[in-house]
This record gives structure tokens, C-alpha cells and sequence, in this order.
């Protein structure tokens, strides 16, 4: 297996990644970028990052311009050694070594299971989203966007911009807490104007809070859905999609197997984006869902520290603590409701890789019991769909992580 080697690494090419890659590369470092997509940009900006002008393409050009070295399709699966990475690429496999390794390694959504959310045609709000950029067609069906946060927004705006028929968009949040959360608003205007932007692109489309999906029904594929609401009313829409999105989970498996601290928020950081790990720094979602422009100071700040210049980094902390007051402000505007945790009946999979149950879940004590049991978490996705939800209906957090952290060929773990 060749190695590689640079100053710095940074896993992750989403906005804190390339913000990252970046400013360390200004400091004069060689810089490598890695991710496992063909394209830099990362979820939020997958179909961006190419298209210019916009921001996307502007920090794309940006590292291309300072020599970042772009790494495409690889695949972060273990850390044989102290500074030292194992990759995965389409056709190769490689040691990366570094002095300073950045985490960008971002969030992803949380799925939390009730009945009739494995039919087809019912899927993540992100999923839905990137499916609809990747080509799939979506002009004329009926979709029901349902969970919580800006992301349901976001979706609702991009489908009905591409003419599906968005029956409602169905926020588990309270109005009280939703309009407590836009008198904050003044205090970011630029927010504000995004929020209201956002809105008034969806006129006519039924905006409904304290509300959430209980059930779905279908038979080959999914055909409609019921909803709840806060005063115990419940109807059933018919639909062609279910898009679902719950917030976000941060990706700590890469983290954790460095023997980084962690959290349920995220990966515990200093003023520096460094985590308990000399030399080892994250930024973005991976220290604590925030949104874009806290991902891209955040970037910034660890590009600048693991390039070798504080000062520059000491520069941006004034900009985040403003971008986390907002971020503070989303996650208890947005708190999922303590009704979400009766959504699975006993006979609902909580892990669709094994076919587990939520019965036979909450038979066990915890994460390890559940795994050694019933094989939840043990499926190819490794726990990344049911690990979220686990946590937030059992309160539990998986309590080791091992190679490889992601499904790989029998060839990479050999060589």
C-alpha cells in the first residue's frame, strides 16, 4: 500500500472542509483534501461548488488555485497509527500521513422510525433532495415534507422549484417557540432576509406546527401518510413521497477511532478548532450542528491554526461566537418534542440493515447488549441510521468505534 504525504490533511471537502484546506494552504502548508464524492462541495453544496460565480465555486477555485491537493472518491476507514491514515479510493488503496489532520467530516441526518418508514418512496428530506439534484424527476408528484428545521424549508423550496406539488411541510416545533426563535432573527438580518426569502417562495403551500407523521401506508411503495398534531388531531394525506428529516447527527466515527473526545453535540474543541488530540483539529458540523457560515469560520479558524498561524485564526473567533449565538438559538427553537418517543410501535424496525425491532431493542440494557443480542448497529451502514435514532429514543450513545468505520473491500484491510 503507497503512502502519501503531506502537512496537512483535512477530511471532508463540505464548506469547513474547503474553508479549511484553504487558509492552510495560504500559511505555505501542502495540502491534501479528501472525501468520498466525486466533487467537492459536500451536501450542501453538491450541485454548487461547480457552477460559477457563488460561494461554492468560489472556494473551489480558491483551493485549486493555492495547490490543494483534491483526493476524490477516497474513503477514511482506519488510523493504523499516529498520524497516519488508511484509504480507500475506486481502484487503489493508500496510507496517508500527516503532521496536522483536520475533521470536516460533517452531519447527517436523523431518521427516527415509525410505521411504514422503511416503504419506498419514503426517505431523508436531504435524501430526497440530493436524489432530485442527481436527475431523479419530481415535476408533478405529491410530496409530503415533514420533521424539523430550516432544512424542510430548504427542500420544500427546491422541489417545488422543480414543479412537484408539495402537499404541506409538517414541523414537529411549536408556533411559540418558532416565532421566539424569528424576534432573535432581528439581531442577524442577513438570516432574517434568508428566512423570509425562504417563506415567501412557498406561499400557498400549508405550513403546519406541532405536527409530525405517526404512520405510513402503502403496499410496493408508499401512498400516503398520517399526521399528528400537538392537539391530538390526526389525518391521513395520499402522497408519492415521504421526506422526512429529524435534524442532524455530526459524524464522529472517524473522530472517536482517533481516541478524540466526543459528545452527543459533537467533537469538544478548543478556541483553536483543536480537539483533545494534538494536532488534530475539526471544524463544521463535526463539533456541533451550526449551519454554513459558523462551518466555514470554524474552517477557517483550523486552517489557519494547523498552518502554523494563530494569529490569523485569533482574527475570526469575534465572527464565530456571533454564528454560534445563532446556532444556539436554532437547536432550542427546534428541540425535538418528548411525543416523538413513542413514534415505533413494538413490532416498527428501529435497524433496517438487521431487521430489528423496537420491541426487541428496548428488551436490551444498552448500545453494547442491543449489538450483541440482536446485531442492532452491526448492519452494513454500521449504525448510522439507527445509532441517532437509538440515542434520542433510549438515550443511548454507542460506546466504541473500530475499523474499518465504513464498509471497505477485504483487499483494503489486507494490504
Amino acid at each position: 500500500m503507497a503512502d502519501r504525504d503531506y502537512d496537512v490533511v483535512v477530511v471532508g471537502a463540505g464548506p469547513a472542509g474547503l474553508a479549511a484546506a484553504c487558509r492552510a494552504a495560504e500559511c505555505g502548508r501542502m495540502v491534501a483534501m479528501l472525501d468520498d464524492n466525486p466533487h467537492p462541495g459536500g451536501q450542501i453544496w453538491r450541485a454548487a461548488a461547480g457552477k460559477s460565480p457563488n460561494a461554492a465555486a468560489r472556494w473551489v477555485q480558491a483551493a485549486e488555485r493555492l495547490g490543494v491537493e483534491w483526493i476524490a472518491g477516497a474513503r477514511v476507514f482506519d488510523a493504523p497509527e499516529p498520524q497516519r491514515l488508511a484509504v480507500e479510493m475506486v481502484d487503489e488503496e493508500c496510507h496517508v500521513r500527516y503532521r496536522s489532520l483536520i475533521l470536516a467530516t460533517g452531519a447527517r441526518e436523523r431518521f427516527l422510525p415509525f410505521p411504514g418508514w422503511t416503504l419506498p418512496n419514503a426517505m431523508g428530506a436531504g435524501g430526497l433532495q440530493a436524489l432530485a439534484k442527481s436527475g431523479m424527476p419530481v415535476a408533478g408528484k405529491k410530496i409530503v415534507i415533514a420533521g424539523s428545521g430550516p432544512l424542510l424549508l430548504a427542500v420544500a423550496r427546491y422541489m417545488r422549484s422543480h414543479d412537484a406539488d408539495v402537499c404541506l411541510i409538517a414541523e414537529q416545533a411549536d408556533q411559540s417557540k418558532l416565532l421566539r426563535f424569528v424576534l432573535r432573527l432581528a439581531g442577524h438580518p442577513a438570516k432574517l432576509i434568508q428566512a423570509l426569502t425562504l417563506r415567501a417562495g412557498l406561499l400557498g403551500v400549508p405550513y403546519i406546527t406541532s405536527c409530525w407523521p405517526v404512520s405510513a401506508q402503502g403496499g410496493e411503495r408508499l401512498q400516503s401518510v398520517t399526521l399528528r398534531r400537538g392537539d391530538g388531531t390526526t389525518w391521513t394525506e395520499s402522497c408519492d413521497y415521504l421526506a422526512c428529516g429529524f435534524g442532524l447527527v455530526p459524524n464522529l466515527e472517524l473522530a472517536a477511532l482517533l481516541g478524540c473526545r466526543t459528545s452527543k453535540a459533537g467533537v469538544p474543541v478548543d478556541e483553536y478548532q483543536q480537539t483533545s488530540v494534538a494536532g488534530v483539529y475539526s471544524a463544521g458540523e463535526a463539533t456541533g450542528i451550526g449551519g454554513l457560515e459558523l462551518s466555514l469560520m470554524e474552517g477557517e479558524i483550523a486552517g489557519y491554526a494547523a498552518g502554523g498561524s494563530p494569529d490569523r485564526a485569533q482574527a475570526h473567533f469575534g465572527a464565530r461566537e456571533s454564528h454560534r449565538r445563532f446556532a444556539a438559538a436554532l437547536e432550542e427553537a427546534f428541540a425535538l418534542r418528548q411525543e416523538l418517543r413513542n413514534l415505533p410501535q413494538p413490532g416498527t424496525l428501529v435497524c433496517r440493515c438487521e431487521d430489528v425491532t423496537m420491541e426487541r431493542v428496548r428488551a436490551c440494557a444498552g448500545w453494547r447488549e442491543a449489538k450483541l443480542h440482536t446485531r442492532c448497529g452491526m448492519g452494513p451502514c454500521q449504525g448510522r441510521i439507527c445509532g441517532g435514532a437509538v440515542e434520542f429514543l433510549l438515550g443511548w450513545q454507542s460506546e466504541s468505534v473500530r475499523p474499518p468505520i465504513l464498509p471497505v473491500r477485504v483487499r483494503s484491510m489486507t494490504e
